[in-house]
Formats: C-alpha cells, structure tokens, sequence
C-alpha cells in the first residue's frame, strides 16, 4: 500500500470526515475543521498535549510547515510513513478531539 492509499483508508475510517484540501494537500475534516493531512509521503495530524509530545518523539517525525520557511504550525506534527504504525491512533486521536469538541 502506499503512503497516500494508507492515508485515505485511515482518513476516510472516522464517521463523518470528508476528503478535501489544505494547503492544496488532501486532508479529512470533520464538520468542515481539518484533523489530518497528507503531506511529503507523511500524514500531518493536530494535536495536543501528551499526544503530541509523543508524536514529535518519533524519528524523523517534525512539526508541520508547509511553506518550507520556518513558520511551523505548532499544533501540527508531520509523522513520516517509516513511522506508519502510528497514523491510526493519532488520527484517532486528532478526529477524537474534534469530534468531541464541535459534537
């Protein structure tokens, strides 16, 4: 499987999340509100707190900046495909929150 099919299985698996664009990148939303992107053979997720601590720990794992001129997106980490086995539960984790928080 490549790393864009394995993004869009993992993606599309949350009830409710739509395939659309950010950055002119493929993303899922949820009620319109990104959670995931799909960036550089990487999945990108927004999170917070201890998750997104543990995903920044990963190798080769960094925060999002998508213009390439060091203005991060703070609350955004890029997870490389080497690290694959993690892009569930952060988008679990990332579709989670807001599925809680807009309901």
């Amino acid at each position: 499987m490549t790393p864009l099919e394995l993004f869009e299985q993992i993606g599309s698996s949350h009830p409710g999340s739509s395939l659309s664009q950010m950055f002119g990148k493929p993303c899922f939303k949820y009620q319109k509100k990104a959670f995931c992107c799909f960036f550089e053979d990487s999945m990108v997720f927004k999170l917070r707190d201890q998750n997104h601590h543990e995903a920044l720990s990963l190798s080769n794992a960094e925060l999002f900046d998508p213009s390439k001129k060091g203005r991060a997106m703070k609350e955004w980490v890029q997870v490389p495909f080497e690290q694959s086995q993690h892009w569930q539960k952060f988008s679990e984790v990332a579709y989670n929150y807001l599925h809680d928080v807009l309901g």
